[in-house]
């Protein structure tokens, strides 16, 4: 059985509105020069971590990468950011959703246009502080790390497909454990 036969949201092409995005989910990596948005599912033990923010929506930490700012950078930034995290060991990519946009003009004069992608990784973190919510970023109001089962659940209020990518991420994150 593929990935995508058990994981059929993740891996269903599909319209992201908010930013006239076409996506599909890939393990194949996208070109460093594509990648627009990184997403850590974090974990703290066999727990991971979720932030609701002022939506009440809970989701994986993560956000939009600057100019000239590489993928570890942007991690390190979005990780205090919105988790208050700092990493506690290495980063491993699980996958990305290249997407295409049918937007006139990239989101930030820098970034790709029309073809992007969203890098997807896991790591172990550590909760140091509070998320330090930059006006220009999501207003995060809670940050906590769940069992698996009720961070699936959490993680669907942001998207369809994040349930099963919080599942995914965790089976992968427990293999490379044994």
């Amino acid at each position: 059985m593929t990935l995508a036969d058990r994981y059929p949201l993740l891996h269903t092409p599909t319209r992201w509105e908010w930013g006239g995005l076409d996506v599909q989910f890939s393990t194949d990596l996208p070109a460093d020069e594509l990648v627009t948005n990184i997403h850590v599912v974090c974990f703290v033990g066999a727990e991971i971590v979720l932030c609701r923010d002022a939506r009440d929506f809970w989701m994986v930490p993560g956000g939009t990468r600057e100019a000239g700012e590489s993928v570890h950078a942007c991690v390190v930034r979005e990780l205090h950011e919105e988790a208050g995290a700092e990493l506690a060991g290495p980063l491993h990519w699980i996958g990305a959703h290249h997407g295409v946009t049918d937007h006139p003009e990239p989101y930030r004069p820098w970034q790709p246009h029309p073809h992007k992608a969203w890098l997807w990784c896991t790591a172990d973190v550590a909760l140091t502080g509070e998320p330090t919510n930059p006006e220009d970023g999501e207003q995060i109001l809670e940050v906590r790390a769940f069992p698996l089962a009720q961070a699936a659940r959490l993680a669907g209020t942001d998207g369809d497909h994040m349930s099963e990518l919080v599942t995914l991420a965790a089976e992968l994150h427990l293999a490379r454990q044994r």
